[in-house]
């Protein structure tokens, strides 16, 4: 049994849990904070504001939506 196998029979979660998360980076809000997907589960992440990798939930979707919308301001505007 070769791993494309293995895959397609373990759920994705299960995965995860033994062999960890694959985490990239999908955007970047400001400097400090940034959000964060796992390949494999499409576990969604952000930062809090200890730094800390917390669940993307849809209140801090939009928190962030409104960072980086002042974050441009701030910082591209001329």
């Amino acid at each position: 049994m070769n791993t494309i196998e293995i895959k397609e029979k373990v759920p994705r979660n299960l995965i995860c849990s033994f062999l960890g998360h694959k985490f990239i980076t999908t955007r970047n809000v400001t400097e400090h904070f940034k959000e964060y997907k796992c390949t494999v589960c499409d576990l969604e992440l952000t930062n809090d504001l200890k730094g800390h990798k917390t669940y993307l939930t849809p209140k801090l979707r939009e928190i962030n939506e409104s960072l980086m919308s002042l974050y441009k301001k701030r910082h591209f505007s001329i």
